[in-house]
């Protein structure tokens, strides 16, 4: 992928959707691609604009693989300039001393170790369940089967859950390097083979998770072996999360909602199913976080296409940072309700 115009990239952060997206997925296509990278206002339209404590690591890590030069690397700062080298397949450990997300930063540093020519292993501590980041969950069963299925070999592991704020979590990633990634057609999800509901307590009352999953239940009667409380390790609290994952035949999503003091059970279990009735609304392959996590992938194999419930302006942006860096067009059309996204090579703006 390193054979690209080796021109500089400069962003401007606040443009779009204005968060941390940005900084993410410019760092990983700058190793990819080999070109420099300079971005202005990052984090412009977040109450704390900004690189924080997960935005830094995600540039630290992004240095390491890659030896590369950074100037602006530290914390607060809204300029950034990244000057790459070659990507170096390797034993990395990263650690963010909160409960930033350490999904982030592998989603950072995964794409270019992924095309490394040789094997990886990844080991991050922090966040593993956070509410502005996906879930661990979330990538191991609805994120990884696409990349796999593209040809990806990657392999995850939650070894300690890390629940916002304490953290502590950690997760290990193998990446068997060399990957070639192969388009993919993703416009239907299949029908429906699995549907359960988690809710994952620990250092809390079980009855958390109870009422939760009794909000679920009484809505879309789903049976006992449905509605799961798994044990946890108390000392990984506190920490509430409810998830649905739905398996169909060609896509798995994974829907997540945060418990927070102060915030009933019952909401909780409300808003997962909310949710979780918008995208059974639609006959897209995939919800708005997957539209907006396969848009990379997408374009590292040059082209491809599916349908989304959403297109928001998180996904926009992150298309629009990809077409800086990447001979590829992003065609955004909203046809019967769902949204069509078709990656070709060429030039040109998302819609």
């Amino acid at each position: 992928m390193n054979t690209h115009l080796q021109s500089a990239v400069t962003l401007d952060g606040s443009e779009g959707e204005g968060g941390g997206q940005v900084l993410r997925t410019s760092l990983a296509l700058s190793m990819l691609t080999g070109r420099p990278l300079h971005i202005n206002h990052i984090r412009a339209r977040r109450a704390k604009p900004g690189l924080m404590r997960q935005h830094l690591v995600c540039v630290q890590a992004a240095a390491e693989i890659s030896a590369a030069e950074v100037d602006g690397a530290e914390l607060g700062s809204q300029t950034l300039a990244f000057r790459p080298g070659p990507v170096r397949a390797g034993d990395y450990r990263f650690a963010i001393s909160s409960a930033g997300s350490c999904t982030l930063v592998l989603q950072t540093v995964l794409p270019p170790l992924l095309m490394a020519g040789a094997p990886s292993r990844i080991e991050l501590s922090g966040g593993t369940h956070n509410p502005m980041a996906p879930p661990f969950h979330f990538l191991e069963r609805a994120w990884l089967p696409l990349l796999r299925r593209m040809g990806g070999e990657v392999s995850l592991e939650l070894k300690r859950h890390g629940f916002y704020p304490a953290g502590g979590g950690v997760v290990c990633a193998s990446v068997q390097g060399g990957s070639r990634l192969q388009p993919l057609e993703l416009t239907t999800r299949g029908p429906l083979r699995e549907a359960y509901a988690e809710s994952l307590v620990a250092g809390m009352p079980r009855g958390v998770g109870q009422r939760e999953l009794q909000v679920l239940q009484q809505a879309l009667g789903w049976s006992a072996g449905q509605l799961r409380l798994p044990g946890m390790r108390q000392n990984e609290g506190p920490g509430n999360v409810l998830m649905a994952t739905l398996v169909h035949e060609h896509t798995t999503e994974v829907f997540t909602q945060f418990g927070e003091r102060g915030l009933p059970a019952e909401q909780v279990g409300a808003r997962l199913l909310a949710e979780l009735r918008d995208y059974q609304a639609s006959t897209a392959a995939v919800g708005p976080h997957l539209c907006d996590q396969l848009a990379l992938l997408m374009a590292l194999a040059g082209g491809g296409r599916y349908t989304a419930s959403e297109m928001t302006e998180h996904s926009r942006t992150n298309c629009r940072v990809i077409q800086q860096f990447l001979p590829v067009r992003f065609d955004i059309e909203a046809r019967d309700g769902v949204w069509w996204v078709t990656v070709q090579e060429g030039a040109g703006s998302a819609a």
